[in-house]
């Protein structure tokens, strides 16, 4: 998926509004029958308001930029977004962290978050401050421009944990949903990042590698996909990883508009509602994240931060009102693509939620 394909706002798609997509996921399925509320499932566990366990984790969107446009895409990210956050803004997420000890890990994410022009001077302030950096890297970026290619060496030098995004072990798959040339640039990258001493056994040059279905259906066994992509890429192509995370794909954005166009929604949705699982929903990730979108506001999570549900009313909204203490207390804002985060093994940023 090259620069000539549109994002869905770059297209003006309907589903580009936030409003129309959430309409979109508490309508009656083509046969008129409702989907039980996601808050109602938590009701009858016991789980109900959902409530923090303590944030942990800043996950931060850098802006919606990036060099690809994947299909499956929930930022709706590409070439064609310009939102981007600012050093004003940054300055004010660093703010908040000194004065949040709890707050250990940073996670950066995008689109491409490298593509921000003030990422490096963020991550060396990050590094200052002592926390564990963690970039979501679309290994593409790596090679997109000479600028790029000594990124390996920069993430090195500041221990950042390297998470990315590796849809399948072999070209056809990967590339037909990331786009042509995807999987033969990943692999280069993987290459030069572990020829810098990323993924290597005993390493703490954390490389790990992200999995989500390529259709409408819930990702296999974590253990297992991992076992399978160490296997084949370290006999065709040489590289170690550490983890291999598997999230499942939320119907949120670009993947929402693959399930509508490809009639899938209604059976997806379904198979998500199905395969609730109490456990998984004890250990959701918006419970010690929050999420700060390139504009400086609060969500529960990435996905939340898309759909424009920011945190609570009566918490603090915005970045330059943080009060982890106070953000702490809130409940968090629930919808129907929950249930996404809760199906089977759970899924999370960092790969399913039961271990």
């Amino acid at each position: 998926m090259g620069s000539t394909v549109k994002s869905l706002k770059g297209r003006q798609h309907e589903l580009s509004d936030s409003l129309f997509q959430l309409n979109v996921l508490q309508a009656p399925t083509q046969h008129g029958e409702q989907f039980p509320a996601f808050a109602r499932r938590l009701q009858e566990h016991d789980l109900y308001p959902l409530k923090p366990t303590g944030t942990t984790i800043l996950q931060v969107n850098m802006g919606k930029m990036c060099n690809q446009t994947c299909k499956h895409c929930h930022v709706d990210a590409g070439p064609d977004r310009k939102e981007i956050m600012t050093r004003e803004t940054m300055q004010l997420c660093l703010d908040a962290l000194q004065q949040s000890p709890g707050i250990t890990t940073v996670d950066l994410t995008g689109g491409a978050p490298e593509m921000n022009p003030d990422f490096r001077w963020f991550v060396e302030e990050l590094f200052k401050l002592g926390r564990q950096v963690m970039v979501r890297c679309n290994l593409t970026i790596i090679l997109a421009n000479k600028k790029y290619h000594d990124l390996p060496e920069f993430f090195k030098k500041h221990g950042v944990h390297v998470v990315s995004s590796l849809p399948y072990f072999q070209a056809s798959r990967t590339d037909a949903q990331r786009g042509d040339g995807v999987f033969e640039k990943s692999i280069k990258a993987l290459q030069m990042l572990n020829g810098v001493g990323y993924g290597q056994e005993g390493s703490d040059l954390l490389l790990d590698l992200v999995y989500n279905p390529s259709g409408a259906f819930l990702p296999s066994a974590q253990a297992s996909l991992e076992a399978e992509f160490k296997r084949r890429l370290r006999s065709g192509y040489s590289i170690e990883f550490h983890n291999l995370f598997c999230i499942t794909n939320l119907p949120v954005s670009r993947f929402l508009d693959y399930l509508v166009q490809s009639g899938n929604y209604d059976s997806y949705m379904e198979k998500l509602v199905n395969a609730f699982n109490p456990v998984a929903a004890a250990g959701v990730m918006c419970r010690n994240t929050i999420s700060v979108g390139w504009d400086g506001y609060l969500y529960d999570c990435d996905f939340n931060q898309m759909l424009e549900l920011k945190v609570e009313q009566g918490s603090p909204q915005h970045i330059r009102d943080f009060d982890a203490a106070a953000l702490d207390e809130r409940n968090v804002v629930l919808n129907q693509h929950c249930y996404g985060c809760t199906a089977g093994a759970g899924s999370s940023c960092g790969g399913e939620t039961v271990k």
